[in-house]
């Protein structure tokens, strides 16, 4: 079995650990037993469980940028329609993100430090993303111009990042789920001529 193949393993099961048990009462005793490697070999592939966790909500967070990436690239969707799926999809893919969602309960309790920089660079990839979205919908005259770009780019990232908690924490997702199309709708026309 080469490197890769065992780093894959340790990152599926460790993956699926932490989704049904938390970061805190996991440990890397059990990844190791339920991977059936040695625990000097997960060391060797992560030099401590916090790295592991953050690998895989980087995982979970790539997983992410692919799904909006297919939405943004898209020629068939006009800037609303993409803007509109893009908002959407993204909640649909954070509810399935269940180490994503025990980084949202650690800001409750305590920071995961070493989950920072995969957060900042979601917020900032977002941001970028979203201003290609709004600048073709400028373009083609679907959007206002926008005076405040990056003011504008910032309230988005404010309200996704607001819905996360009641969605996902507070288990309000099945709820509201349905109602989705309707707030992206009143977004996109906040955002019309």
């Amino acid at each position: 079995m080469s490197l890769d193949d065992t780093r894959n393993i340790i990152i599926k099961v460790a993956d699926r650990l932490f989704s049904r048990f938390g970061f805190h009462k996991t440990s890397m005793d059990e990844i190791a037993k339920i991977a059936r490697k040695a625990k000097g070999s997960l060391y060797y592939h992560f030099a401590s469980k916090e790295e592991l966790f953050k690998e895989v909500v980087s995982k979970e967070i790539n997983k992410l940028k692919h799904t909006l990436s297919n939405i943004i690239e898209d020629p068939d969707l006009d800037a609303s329609e993409k803007i509109k799926k893009y908002l959407v999809d993204r909640m649909v893919v954070l509810n399935d993100s269940a180490n994503y969602h025990e980084t949202l309960r650690a800001d409750f309790f305590e920071h995961f430090d070493f989950i920072d920089s995969l957060r900042t660079d979601l917020d900032n990839w977002e941001k970028e993303n979203l201003k290609k979205i709004i600048l073709q919908g400028i373009e083609n005259g679907e959007f206002a111009p926008v005076k405040e770009m990056d003011v504008l780019l910032d309230m988005f990232i404010m309200v996704l990042k607001g819905l996360e908690i009641p969605f996902f924490l507070q288990e309000k997702y099945d709820k509201y789920s349905p109602y989705f199309e309707g707030l992206m709708g009143i977004l996109i026309k906040g955002l019309a001529p």
